[in-house]
């Protein structure tokens, strides 16, 4: 983990997107750390955060639409329509198509890909890397985005990080801080281990039920 902000409409006055903006622009010239591609979800597919990461950081970004969102295919040559309406050939299924979204400049483009994720549900995802022509390579981008969610997961579930109880501000974000920094602990001991995330974090509780079964602390006694 690299870095993560804490939302809170009561506590500055950043919004969800203008946190993303400085942990990127801190994540390449603060910390130095190098890297080309930003992955994220359809929230953040904004204008003005896609221009961010086009223009000024000079980063190629992967996202999926929303699929109500307006975007032309057809070069100004018809209106505006649906993401989610576009007719698609075979080759343009394999390799993308050009596209322009409404609200952009005319003369930023972006590539549409339709991503299969289940046999109901199909992502649109466009990238400002206008050289790129495989779906399956998309594809590839996408499983690496589904890690966030995976996180999302193993946090909420080995880490009781959504449990604290108390009503102060500070006492809960220190509860999230030791979730996140427990979490981090297990996914490096996993790393390096044959066990999954999860059966490391149930292995203690497993080897005292052992114990206890074979010689246990307190007998129960119908006397």
């Amino acid at each position: 983990m690299i870095d993560y902000r804490l939302y809170g409409k009561g506590m500055d006055s950043y919004s969800k997107l203008e946190h993303v903006k400085e942990m990127l622009s801190q994540v390449t010239h603060s910390k130095n750390l190098m890297f080309a591609t930003v992955l994220m979800d359809s929230w953040y597919a904004t204008k003005k955060l896609m221009a961010f990461i086009d223009d000024t950081l000079n980063k190629i970004y992967y996202c999926p639409l929303k699929r109500n969102r307006l975007v032309d295919d057809s070069g100004i040559i018809s209106p505006y329509q649906r993401v989610d309406a576009l007719l698609w050939d075979t080759s343009k299924i394999q390799h993308g198509k050009v596209i322009k979204i409404r609200g952009f400049p005319a003369h930023k483009k972006v590539k549409l890909f339709p991503v299969t994720v289940s046999p109901h549900r199909t992502e649109f995802v466009v990238t400002n890397d206008l050289s790129q022509d495989s779906t399956q390579a998309i594809r590839e981008e996408c499983r690496v985005r589904w890690k966030i969610e995976q996180f999302h997961c193993e946090l909420k579930q080995l880490t009781s990080v959504e449990a604290c109880q108390c009503p102060k501000g500070r006492i809960q974000r220190n509860h999230i801080h030791c979730a996140l920094q427990v979490w981090n602990f297990l996914r490096r001991q996993a790393v390096n281990s044959p066990l999954t995330v999860y059966e490391i974090s149930h292995q203690p509780w497993s080897d005292f039920l052992r114990q206890q079964l074979r010689s246990p602390a307190l007998k129960f006694s119908f006397a």
